[in-house]
């Protein structure tokens, strides 16, 4: 394939990428406005805190949205990258337009707390994935775990569920203890299905890859993301030829970021994913990115 051909499917993948993220964004704005919070339930997160300050002061809830999520915008450029940012960028602003568009579209629950709280949560767990299966984030909680996570002795889904606690308490102050647990289950169920359509979400990842520039894999890899790899020799069963498989544990947030790479640099490399449930020791650790 030509350079020239390969930056039109570069362009055209990251515009559909974009749309999707405002796609994400608006799905998740129907979610808020139209199933939880006309049944006094929140969400977790950036947008929980969003939703509690629009209650007490006043403010659009898009305005707020905005405001409260640009220090962890610049915290995810600083420690992700400015694909990232950029997603990002777009898919909050889309969650902040679509909270004012969706606030006059009728609800389809109401009444039913269980239910209100089981299909929220689904809607907002699918535009959330949608988002960041396509490169950029709808919260910026997720960043801010992701940061401390590398400072503390603990995962980053311990530190998301940590930090939505306080969360939670604060909703409290607003929809009241039973809104708070309800908010909580609705977060608890759109985690899980965030996990779904953005597979190991929940986690890090270990990528194995066999390509015939392993040099210049490993070499961007380290440049753009700031992480190490290893690789070994591995012997082909039926054609007995040699390859160097390399091996790379990366964030979940760095997953869109890593495919990426090894489109660019062998779009036909050999590449498995394995979901990693914990990562501890050894250099797991992770430079800013400019």
């Amino acid at each position: 394939m030509s350079t020239i051909a390969k930056q039109k499917n570069n362009k055209l993948r990251m515009a559909v990428q974009a749309i999707l993220v405002i796609i994400g964004g608006f799905i998740t704005a129907y979610g808020l406005e139209s199933v939880l919070i006309p049944n006094n339930v929140s969400d977790g997160g950036v947008t929980g805190l969003s939703i509690v300050g629009s209650q007490l002061i006043g403010l659009p809830l898009g305005l707020l949205i905005a405001i409260l999520n640009i220090p962890f915008i610049f915290l995810g450029y600083k420690q992700i990258g400015k694909g990232f940012a950029i997603y990002s960028v777009i898919g909050i602003a889309s969650l902040a337009v679509g909270t004012s568009v969706m606030r006059h579209v009728p609800t389809i629950v109401q009444a039913d707390t269980l239910l209100v709280t089981v299909v929220g949560g689904i809607i907002i767990g699918f535009g959330m994935g949608l988002a960041l299966r396509n490169g950029g984030a709808l919260d910026g909680i997720d960043m801010l775990a992701v940061l401390l996570s590398r400072k503390l002795p603990f995962g980053t889904s311990d530190l998301i569920l940590f930090l939505n606690m306080f969360v939670f308490i604060v909703v409290s102050t607003v929809f009241g203890l039973q809104g708070a647990i309800l908010s909580a289950i609705a977060y608890f169920i759109a985690s899980k299905v965030i996990h779904i359509v953005e597979e190991g979400l929940s986690g890090s990842k270990t990528f194995k890859i066999m390509t015939n520039q392993p040099e210049l894999m490993i070499e961007t890899i380290r440049d753009r993301l700031g992480r190490g790899a290893t690789f070994k020799v591995v012997q082909g069963g039926y054609s007995n030829e040699q390859f160097k498989e390399i091996t790379c544990v990366i964030n979940r947030l760095e997953d869109s970021k890593m495919k990426e790479i090894i489109r660019e640099i062998d779009e036909n490399a050999f590449v498995t994913v394995y979901d990693v449930a914990e990562v501890k020791g050894g250099s797991f650790k992770k430079h800013d990115i400019h």
